[in-house]
């Protein structure tokens, strides 16, 4: 217990860098809030669909503020298996917080969650720059610095989604192989499990990454029958069946209740239509002729349903979710989720190296599932020759850093979501607001090439990378500011 508790204990040689960590998140959370304070302080829940269909913050969702507001399986079980479950002591607390003032206190609670995650993330981001990698105390806070400087790891922060708290998870995960690759040990069974089942009851796909972790310092050990079945296969049947036993106990009766709804509203709909056609006609009808008006009748109910059943398809083909979704490779459960004709290299260009690193001024925070195009350009080539730096210095620290073990752990992470978002298109057009789960992978990499130069370059790469750094702070903030409280 004593070894697990000292993983969170800030040492004196990291606690400046920590507390500024925590003071820029704070601030960063105090906009929110006091953005959207006014829109959910009411505790009896009347003003949660206004809220909701108010808050904005690029394609993020606010689904964690009603969870914490009124507890439910508010998130796809499939994709979030335990995040509800884990944000139950937070909404039992929230609960007692209204009883006892009558206020909802759920964009406090969710802020302090997501800046207590994104300050031990940063924390375990700047061990792994310095104990890790073994970079000098004034490198490691320049790379920490720039992987929050990045627009949706920034944005990540203050967000009430996930991806934060993913983002804690896989550093956490990342900072233990890589003490266990420098001490020659490897990650044993209950780390493995742990980690899985926090990290993948957050974000189901990202529980791979724990088993790629615990590949790389087990070696031939992972294949040991007792780890296989104790550390891999039950921990995912555990997921799964969690899954699937909540899906059906919370969300199976809903939908089915929404769907009754819906059909009912449906055919009261083709009812009242038909009511003012029968009505306008009736009279031309001899009431012996009763087949004649049965099968008429049919005739007009079989007409309104077809001319509704096409007005829906033309209204979801004219939506922005249609219009700025790709081809899928089929129309299955998870596969209605890929894309096949979205442009790669526009997407590598403008979100993946691009919005999820500097702000596009265009389209500003805007959601592509609502009003933003899947791609929006910047306006000056400046912002292009800060990304074609960044993804150079990041070839760089991959080609110095190929011959170590942990670089190429880390971009393994990086790599499953390159198949999983460009490859397979997952995502592919809202592919900014993963930024959490990955980007943190490029200072990675820089760091290898700092650590390959001669200390005069070394020092003057570090001061060029912290003064870039800065620069993408500014853009961002002075952007976001410009949403939250001018636009």
């Amino acid at each position: 217990m004593k070894k697990i508790l000292n993983i969170f204990r800030i040492y004196p040689g990291e606690r400046r860098e920590t507390l500024t960590a925590l003071v820029f998140f704070t601030i960063l959370n105090v906009l929110s809030v006091v953005k959207y304070w006014d829109g959910l302080k009411a505790s009896d829940g009347t003003k949660w669909a206004a809220f909701s269909k108010g808050w904005h913050l690029s394609g993020f969702d606010p689904i964690t503020y009603s969870v914490v507001t009124d507890w439910g399986i508010g998130y796809n079980i499939y994709r979030h298996p335990l995040l509800a479950y884990f944000l139950w002591p937070l909404s039992k607390l929230n609960e007692a917080l209204i009883w006892l003032t009558g206020y909802n206190f759920a964009l406090l609670l969710v802020a302090l969650l997501l800046v207590t995650c994104a300050t031990y993330a940063a924390l375990f981001i700047n061990r792994i720059h310095r104990r890790v990698i073994g970079l000098e105390r004034t490198e490691g806070a320049v790379l920490t610095l720039l992987t929050y400087s990045f627009a949706h790891v920034m944005l990540a922060s203050m967000a009430p989604d996930h991806f934060i708290m993913s983002m804690f998870c896989l550093t956490l995960t990342l900072y233990l192989c890589g003490m266990k690759l420098k001490r020659g040990s490897a990650m044993n069974m209950w780390q493995t499990i742990v980690m899985f089942i926090l990290t993948a009851g957050v974000s189901l796909n990202n529980g791979l990454k724990i088993f790629l972790a615990a590949m790389v310092t087990r070696r031939k050990r992972f294949f040991e029958w007792r780890y296989l079945l104790f550390a891999i296969v039950l921990p995912s049947a555990l997921i799964w069946g969690s899954a699937r036993w909540s899906y059906k106990q919370f969300v199976w009766p809903k939908e089915m209740t929404r769907k009754e709804k819906t059909a009912k509203a449906f055919e009261k709909r083709i009812e009242r239509n038909f009511n003012n056609i029968w009505n306008a006609e009736e009279a031309k009808w001899n009431k012996n002729d009763s087949a004649k008006i049965k099968a008429r009748q049919k005739e007009i109910r079989d007409s309104i349903r077809h001319a509704l059943i096409v007005k829906k398809a033309r209204r979801w083909r004219s939506s922005a979710t249609y219009k700025h979704s790709g081809k899928p490779m089929a129309e299955g459960e998870f596969s209605k989720w890929t894309d096949i004709t979205t442009s790669r290299w526009d997407v590598a260009v403008e979100s993946l190296f691009g919005e999820g690193i500097m702000l596009h001024e265009d389209y500003l925070l805007g959601d592509v599932l609502v009003n933003r195009p899947v791609i929006v350009r910047y306006h000056n080539w400046g912002n292009y020759i800060v990304e074609g730096l960044l993804v150079i210095l990041f070839l760089a620290g991959i080609w110095y850093g190929c011959r170590q073990l942990f670089l190429w752990t880390a971009m393994s992470f990086f790599i499953m979501d390159m198949l999983l978002h460009m490859g397979l298109g997952f995502g592919i057009n809202e592919l900014p607001i993963m930024s959490a789960h990955y980007l943190f992978v490029l200072p990675i990499a820089m760091a290898y090439l700092l650590k390959a130069l001669t200390p005069r370059w070394r020092k003057r790469l570090t001061w060029a990378t912290g003064a870039v750094a800065l620069y993408i702070t500014v853009w961002n903030i002075s952007l976001l500011v410009e949403y939250l409280f001018i636009l």
